[in-house]
């Protein structure tokens, strides 16, 4: 698991990413215990059920951390960007979308753990039809942090309305909350020192 850096852009930046991944597992093992119909049904948000917000924020990430990826390696952007969107729910089912998020979110961890302060304004560019987007690697890592966010934000509120409670998101930055984390973290296979040094 990536350690954490001296850089404090670059460890911040890293800290997301371990907070990303600790919240989709907290939220995802809370939708497994859902019943497929309570997973599928439709509900009021900017996606019309919980199983379909989640599998956006997951095929974004792909979108997203290729984009990265291919730019860490100095690769040219994607030839064809809109190949993580070819289906809008890839899995129909809690656990194997639980199972995808958790690669997704390991992808960024090692992304991030690859950062340093001075390069954190590198472009990066992603190939859209008619005209190619380019922003910088922080500019577009706040990006995903945000959209992670907001999406979650959004099924956060959709669980109220099932019968499965839904969990706090909101306990992993402030040292005075560890133990509230501390099964997730030992869950996770983590621990606070790899987090925060």
């Amino acid at each position: 698991m990536p350690s954490p850096s001296s850089e404090p852009l670059a460890h911040h930046l890293l800290t997301q990413a371990y907070n990303n991944a600790w919240a989709n597992h907290r939220l995802l093992r809370a939708c497994a215990q859902l019943s497929p119909e309570e997973f599928w049904a439709p509900r009021v948000s900017f996606f019309p059920s919980i199983c379909a917000t989640l599998n956006h924020n997951l095929t974004v990430d792909w979108f997203y951390i290729d984009a990265l990826e291919r730019e860490l390696r100095e690769e040219p952007p994607h030839p064809d960007c809109y190949e993580f969107f070819k289906l809008d729910e890839p899995f129909d089912n809690a656990a194997e979308l639980q199972a995808a998020q958790a690669q997704s979110d390991q992808r960024l961890l090692q992304l991030c753990a690859a950062q340093v302060d001075a390069e954190l304004q590198r472009p990066v560019t992603i190939a859209r039809p008619g005209k190619a987007q380019t922003d910088s690697r922080l500019r577009l890592l706040a990006h995903l942090f945000q959209h992670q966010i907001h999406h979650r934000g959004q099924v956060h509120a959709m669980l109220a309305g099932t019968a499965v409670a839904p969990p706090q998101l909101d306990e992993f930055f402030c040292a005075g909350e560890a133990a509230l984390r501390a099964t997730d973290l030992e869950a996770l296979g983590w621990s606070e020192a790899q987090i925060w040094g």
